[in-house]
Order: structure tokens, then sequence, then C-alpha cells
């Protein structure tokens, strides 16, 4: 029996999250290994942007805040941890765990790097052809930020053969982060799809954290979950006979269920009998769930088929600037007086013409489930609540119009109706994106493993 837990679904998740799945795996012993998938389509890009700004940097944030409590208790116990912490900079990552090791005077610690992701330098993006979903999407020459290959789960297996006892990558499939120390420690073959795709399949229900043991999922009064506030994160049993059980760690909140895992079963996938990624195509049509006690549910008929022949790769470009402005109205009148900040807000843009597109939401009344126009709430005529929250949004190719125009909020906190406040504004850089198919003889990983002092 072979346990992978999961300790991250995205960047900015729990940093608590990892310890209890850490500390279950060590009391049910055993082999076994974490992952934290913290990449994001846009991530890699903003990691880019911030390693422009300084070359150290480019890697996962909340990397040591992440690691520090588990990785002494990992490395004694013989637990693999194995993240794409490395984003735009995974040599930095490394050097990051290895200041960390010090500390905790861990240097022996053997430290993988996978990298290769980055094809900016290697592939013309102009001649690739771009994903199906994407066709309709115009860069408009946009400058690109970042463009990285979906590596598949070899290059961690290359690095765990290597006694990696921790290993960084880039860009890889969400999966082959947990489909890696299974074919490391089954030695399952390349072209075993039966065994990959049970594998991806561990990786695609583990990969987004709590959402398969209760988040997301929870809804108050029709889907209650105990202990919200400390969901347990993940962890699947893997056997050599192909049986795989999902659960979480000991001691925390959420729930396993059939319905959770059926939710996140079907989570990002479009195709069920082809759901495609860098290893494998997975084949969940057949697949049937059975209740194996609490917070326990076992996954059956997951099938698979050969690779495609080529990878998906992300492209980002620079998107132009995103400017918000934020105020609260309250009190009797409320509506009235937040149309008509919202009016003045557009009327002043059109006098000072600023290069910017705009539109305006009443926050309470009319926001999620307006249209692209953002003018619903003019139209509206039901309750008025106790207070609303006017936000102005703006986008634009100068830094300078943006932020320009989102300032305009802060003028009404005087030249506004009566009981208005709690005024902000902030300017943030945009990206777009767009998928890509590479050939995979263009894309080339490279593996390094060594000790964590040597990582300075």
């Amino acid at each position: 029996m072979f346990r992978i837990g999961n300790g991250a679904g995205f960047s900015g998740d729990r940093i608590d999250a990892p310890g209890p799945v850490v500390d279950t795996l060590i009391a049910r012993g055993g082999p076994a290994a974490i992952f934290f998938e913290v990449l994001g389509e846009r991530t890699v890009a903003l990691a880019q942007l911030e390693k422009r700004r300084d070359p150290a940097r480019g890697f996962e944030p909340m990397l040591e805040r992440l690691l520090e409590p588990i990785l002494e208790k990992c490395a004694r116990h013989g637990i693999s941890i194995i993240g794409n912490f490395g984003a735009a900079n995974p040599t930095g990552a490394a050097r990051a765990i290895s200041r960390l090791a010090g500390r905790l005077g861990l240097e022996s610690l053997r430290i993988g790097v996978v990298e290769g992701d980055d094809i900016r330098e290697q592939v013309d993006i102009a001649k690739l052809e771009v994903y199906e979903a994407d066709a309709a999407l115009d860069q408009g020459g946009s400058e690109i930020v970042s463009a990285n290959a979906y590596l598949n789960a070899q290059p961690i297996v290359e690095a765990l053969r290597a006694r990696a006892q921790i290993v960084v990558t880039g860009r890889c499939g969400d999966p082959s982060l947990a489909l890696a120390p299974l074919i490391h420690h089954y030695g399952w073959a390349e072209d075993d799809w039966a065994h990959l795709a049970l594998g991806s399949a561990v990786g695609h229900l583990l990969e987004c954290g709590s959402q398969v043991t209760g988040g997301v999922y929870y809804d108050p009064g029709y889907k209650d979950i105990p202990d919200p506030a400390n969901i347990g994160f993940p962890i699947a049993e893997v056997g050599a006979d192909g049986r795989m059980v999902i659960t979480k760690a000991e001691g925390t909140g959420g729930v396993v269920n059939l319905q959770v895992v059926k939710e996140q079963l079907i989570y990002e996938v479009h195709d069920p009998a082809n759901y495609i990624t860098p290893d494998v195509t997975l084949d969940f049509s057949g697949v049937s769930l059975r209740q194996d006690g609490t917070d326990r549910v076992e996954v059956l008929g997951v099938r698979g088929k050969p690779a495609p022949e080529r990878l998906k790769a992300t492209v980002c470009f620079e998107g132009g600037w995103l400017g918000e402005g934020e105020i609260s109205v309250a009190g009797p009148n409320c509506l009235a007086r937040a149309k008509s900040i919202a009016e003045v807000l557009l009327e002043r843009l059109r006098r000072r013409q600023l290069k910017v597109q705009a539109r305006v939401d009443l926050i309470g009344i009319a926001s999620v489930h307006d249209d692209d126009s953002g003018t619903l709430w003019r139209s509206y005529a039901g309750p008025e609540p106790a207070d609303i929250r006017v936000r102005l949004a703006v986008a634009g190719a100068a830094q300078d119009e943006v932020d320009q125009a989102a300032r305009e909020v802060l003028a009404l906190l005087c030249c506004g109706p009566a009981g208005s406040g709690g005024a902000r504004w902030r300017t943030t850089q945009r990206i777009r994106t767009q998928s890509y198919l590479v050939p995979r003889a263009s894309v080339h990983p490279r593996v390094s493993v060594k000790p964590a002092g040597e990582w300075r």
C-alpha cells in the first residue's frame, strides 16, 4: 500500500493544511509522499513578472511557510515531497529550500529540480497550433510574458530515482505530481496505460486539495460538513492490485463521501471518456464509487489510453491594466445614492476622456448576475438593502490612465452624496492566456539532484 497526500491546491492555500496530512501518513505507516499543486494558468506569468523585478524571486511566495512545519518530519520518516513550487524559477525555489534545510539542520537533504517547461526560447509561438478551446481568442500582438509546456511525470520519477527527497518543478501536468511517486514506488512502465490512468486519477482527485474533502461542495442547510474552518486535506491509498481509496487527514473537519468525490471527478473534465494529461488519456466513463467506511471512498473502473502526441502549453501575454475603485453607501435611500454614484463615475470618465473601458457594479444589488455591460443596476427596483458597495472597474493599456480613472471614487468622499465612505482604489497588471499544442520532441526536461548545501 502506498499513501499520497495533498498539501495545497493552489498558490495561497492554507499553510496549516500539510501538517495533519503528514502526521496521518506517519501514523498509518508504510511508504508515502505528499505533493503540492500551487500553479494556476496565470500563476507562472505573475511569477515571471516578479522575477523581472527581482531575479532571485519568481517561485511560490509561501514556500518556506508551507514546508517548515513538515520538512524535518518528512525527511526523518522517508516521506517524499513533490511540488510545482518552482513557477518561473525552480532553481530559486531550491535555494530557498536549501536555506530552510540549513536552519533545520538538514544539510544532507537531497533536493531535485525539474526544468525545461519554459519554452519561450525553444519554439516559435506563431507557428504552433492554438488549442481548439482557445482558437477564438485574439491576443492582438501583445508581448509574451511566459510560455510553459506541461511536462509529464517522468522527470520527477528520474529525480526520485536519483534519491531526491524533495522535488521542485515548474509547470507540469497537475496529476503528474501524484503519479510520479506511484510510478517510482511500483515501477510502472511509461506505456502501462492502465496503471498510469489509475495514478493520474489519484492526482486529478487530489490536486485541488480540500475540494475533494468538502470545500466548494458544502452548502449550509443543504450539504453540510463538520468543522469547515478545519477542513482536512486528502490522502489516497493505492494498492499494488490497483485498489484506490480516497480519504483525508485524521482529526480534521470536512467529509469524504460519494457526492463530493463525484463532483471532483468531473471537475474541469470536458470529455469523461477522453480526459487528456501529459502521461495518459483517462477514461472515466465506466467509473463507479463505493463508500468504504467513514470518510473513505473507493474509486473503481478508471481506464487508460495512450498519451497525446503533443503537449499542451500555456502562453501568457501582457493584457494592459485593471483599475478598481470602491465606495460604500448605507442607510435609508442608499439605493438611490448608489445609483447616483454610479452615474457620476461614468460621467466623470466620459468628461475626462480617459482611454479606458469601464463598468460599475452595485455589490448586493447587481454584480455577479449582471451581463457584460454592467448596467443591470439601472433597472433594479427590488428591495433596498441596508448597505451597498459601489465598484468601478476600468481596463486600459496605460497604467496612468487606468489609475486616474480608478481614483475617481476618492473624490466622492467630499463630492458625493450623503452617507458614503470606505473608499479605496488600486491598479494591477492584467495577464491574458492562450493554450497551444507543442510537439513533445521540442520540449527538453532537465533534472538536477544535489544535497541541500550545494544549492546555495
